[in-house]
């Protein structure tokens, strides 16, 4: 990014940018991303959401916040779900008047230098509600994942969006912008999700009152050190809460048609 362009960016958008960063046993990659982050976009504030992590992680977070006034900790009692710990982070934002609040990994999976691009999307005219970090769109790529990964993660977004309906390619995607505008209309107490399902059904919600969801593309990389929380049942997690999402849908869509047909049908003739 040019230095004009982003110093225009800085004036509009950046000094009302909260980055959020949760943690549980993040304690080696915690200082190198916030490092990162602060540099890539120095006026932003940060908020590191601890789980209680045995790791020491929380410590290590309030060290840094100690040294430098951008950084904040919200320290949680217990291990929780990547969900609650987002809505968590979503109500500390909006009580202190951000204008946009930022997703990102603790462990270096999100290029925090890829932000001021997906910044400077959110802060276009057009007003984006939602700018996903997407892998899948064009320009999009994965660093570090073996082809049948991949290939699984693309299929599993497949069905969400053929399921669900959505308008996006990367419906799992966790490198995120929100308008805090959008966090305020939902109903954050029906996401029910606690885990990684948690960013479809973030999406779907957005989606569903009407938000506009834009997709800029983004690399995405294997963590950089640590044990990945991803498992076999966090796939059959977000298959199963698809598929019931998706059924639900289809029956009430299926009803409405139903009876709409049966009134027709009942209309007197002339």
């Amino acid at each position: 990014m040019g230095r004009v362009r982003k110093a225009a960016l800085e004036e509009r958008l950046v000094v009302h940018v909260l980055i959020t960063i949760p943690t549980y046993n993040e304690a080696e990659n915690l200082p190198r991303i916030i490092e990162r982050a602060r540099r890539a976009v120095p006026e932003a504030d940060i908020l590191v959401v601890d789980d209680n992590s045995p790791d020491g992680t929380g410590k290590i977070a309030d060290e840094l916040a100690g040294r430098d006034e951008h950084i904040h900790v919200l320290h949680r009692t217990e291990k929780d779900g990547l969900g609650r710990a987002y809505i968590a982070a979503f109500g500390w934002a909006m009580e202190r008047g951000y204008s946009h609040v930022v997703e990102m990994d603790a462990d270096g999976s999100h290029h925090p230098e890829q932000l001021p691009l997906l910044l400077e999307r959110a802060a276009m005219s057009d007003a984006p509600d939602l700018v996903i970090g997407s892998r899948y769109v064009r320009g999009g790529k994965i660093d570090g994942w073996s082809k049948p990964r991949e290939a699984l993660s693309r299929l599993g977004n497949l069905y969400i969006q053929g399921m669900l309906g959505l308008p996006v390619r990367d419906a799992t995607a966790g490198y995120r912008v929100y308008r805090t505008d959008i966090l305020e209309r939902l109903n954050l107490d029906t996401v029910e999700a606690r885990g990684y399902f948690f960013q479809t059904d973030m999406t779907d919600h957005v989606a569903r009152c009407g938000g506009h969801i834009v997709e800029m593309p983004i690399t995405f990389s294997e963590r950089e050190a640590g044990e990945s929380k991803l498992s076999g049942s966090v796939f059959t997690e977000s298959l199963k809460r698809t598929t019931v999402m998706g059924v639900t849908r289809r029956g009430r869509q299926l009803g409405n048609l139903a009876k709409r047909v049966v009134t027709q049908l009942r209309r007197p003739r002339n």
